[in-house]
């Protein structure tokens, strides 16, 4: 038994805007972009142009959590406020979906332009989130460049196994990720099976210990937990979590690679598959 430590097509992405209540995508390209939420932050570092983009979240300056904290110390920092955004004075603001909500109505009862999106929930999402963020920048060329690349890189991981270890993501509060999730995915790809969704437990269920000594997985992969004490990570100490630690290997890599819908998840899946390897075999 091996533990592991994990440390967690937009046919038209100016409709999509539209459905979900942001304003369409401006007619010139924006000048000052403010971004308030970690996945946007990133791709918008990735794809904007030398100046465009003024502010990120301070989550995206976190090591922690995100893949490009030495990029966001270029940027002003912004903590979501509706205040503090209104001053940058932008010309577009980009948002998440579960970004604070009240400080995208604010923004836009001020007439400020905000495109919001949804989070990448599959890898085919990726690319798509990679071309939105083209569009709503006035970037679509430097975008779809990365979209193929993402494309190339990505067909190249998805090679066939012989055989596939069962493994089990296994989150805070015992939260697991199932097969239509990016995690999920990052987790196939990579070489292995979901022995929590070969058990029906999908996205957003608790798998209770119990279930999880049952299953017997080859490999369990649980969240790196953040400094401090937390209730819902106390379960990642608990007896059992700790007999299958002594009763396997261990490695450890951080969640900041799969957390968002950007190109670094193939990072994800080549260091997982080298681990996968590593522990169980080279891939056939």
């Amino acid at each position: 038994m091996t533990v592991r430590r994990l440390s967690t097509a937009l046919a038209g992405p100016a409709l999509a805007a539209l459905l979900c209540g942001a304003s369409p995508v401006a007619a010139e390209a924006p000048h000052r972009v403010v971004s308030m939420n970690l996945c946007t932050d990133q791709l918008a570092m990735m794809l904007a142009a030398p100046g465009q983009l003024h502010s990120v979240t301070y989550i995206a300056a976190d090591p922690r959590s995100s893949a490009m904290a030495e990029q966001a110390k270029e940027h002003v920092i912004n903590h979501g406020l509706a205040e503090e955004i209104f001053l940058m004075q932008p010309d577009l603001v980009i948002a998440g979906a579960y970004s604070t909500r009240a400080t995208v109505a604010m923004l836009r009862r001020l007439d400020i332009p905000v495109v919001v999106f949804d989070p990448a929930s599959s890898l085919e999402d990726v690319r798509d989130r990679i071309l939105q963020m083209g569009e709503v920048l006035h970037r679509e060329d430097t975008a779809q460049a990365m979209a193929s690349d993402f494309d190339t890189r990505l067909a190249n991981l998805r090679a066939d196994v012989a055989q596939r270890p069962r493994a089990v993501l296994y989150y805070a509060n015992g939260y697991t990720s199932g097969e239509q999730t990016l995690a999920g995915q990052i987790l196939t790809t990579a070489g292995f099976a979901n022995a929590a969704a070969e058990a029906g437990y999908g996205s957003g269920m608790k798998v209770p210990l119990e279930v999880l000594a049952v299953t017997n997985p080859d490999l369990v992969i649980t969240s790196q937990p953040y400094p401090g004490e937390s209730r819902a990570e106390a379960i990642m100490s608990h007896p059992v979590i700790e007999t299958l630690r002594r009763t396997g290997e261990r490695a450890s890599i951080t969640d900041r690679d799969w957390v968002c819908g950007t190109p670094f998840v193939l990072r994800a899946i080549e260091e997982l598959a080298a681990d996968r390897d590593a522990l169980f075999g080279d891939r056939q």
